[in-house]
């Protein structure tokens, strides 16, 4: 008898599983979003992990900004009056000479200054200082290992070790054809339709910019500013 009503007990507890309504639990919801952003497993884990607390830096350059709550006091009568402070997060497009695109993402104003003052984002990005690395956060991370495996920047590091006097660096067979597997994979995500998306950054090409070119400086001119530097 127990072996008839097996079936009978797995498709009931089946059923309930799926369609019953959680009136009151402790655990989280089984159709909640999901609050991590999907992992590329041939980056590297970054040292000091993802934001646990204000979640949304993970897919931007947010520079440990995060959410700063006080009270606002009453200078009459001295009450208190719960307030928060959101960070002044912006979307911009940066350009990035070792990928050769035009990089949609978001950011802070302090971290844009930081770039104008490094010379541009792939000198933010190439940082080697841990103050530097916390400010990546998890999305910068993952910009900092694309465009590491560019061929302009192994150029640089193969410059940087000549005039530290150190020998080159000898790439096995499988190691050379993980890096242009890699380089490849980056190349088409560049180049395909829809754009590459880590969180809310996005790559979008040069040339479908509002009509702006690069400067020689490698920064990034509006149609304003080539007509002014024209005219000069």
């Amino acid at each position: 008898m127990n072996n008839l009503m097996a079936p009978l007990r797995a498709f009931l507890r089946q059923s309930l599983t799926q369609h019953q309504h959680r009136t009151f639990t402790a655990s989280s919801t089984l159709l909640a979003k999901p609050t991590k952003l999907p992992r590329d497993d041939e980056v590297p884990p970054y040292p000091y992990g993802a934001s646990q607390w204000y979640k949304q830096s993970n897919g931007g350059l947010y520079g440990m900004a995060k959410i700063r709550y006080g009270n606002i006091v009453s200078k009459k009568n001295e009450i208190k009056t719960r307030r928060r402070w959101l960070p002044n997060v912006q979307m911009r497009r940066l350009f990035s000479a070792s990928l050769n695109s035009m990089i949609r993402i978001r950011l802070t104003p302090r971290v844009l200054r930081t770039i104008d003052k490094c010379g541009g984002l792939d000198e933010y990005l190439l940082g080697e200082k841990p103050r530097r690395i916390k400010e990546l956060g998890v999305g910068g991370w993952k910009l900092r290992w694309m465009i590491m495996h560019t061929p302009r920047v192994m150029e640089r590091f193969r410059r940087e070790r000549v005039k530290l006097g150190l020998p080159p660096v000898q790439f096995s067979a499988a190691e050379e054809a993980e890096r242009i597997r890699v380089l490849t994979k980056i190349k088409a995500e560049l180049h395909r339709d829809k754009k590459y998306d880590f969180g809310e950054a996005r790559l979008v090409a040069a040339s479908s910019s509002k009509g702006g070119e690069v400067s020689e400086d490698g920064g990034f001119m509006d149609a304003k500013q080539r007509g002014a530097s024209n005219s000069a």
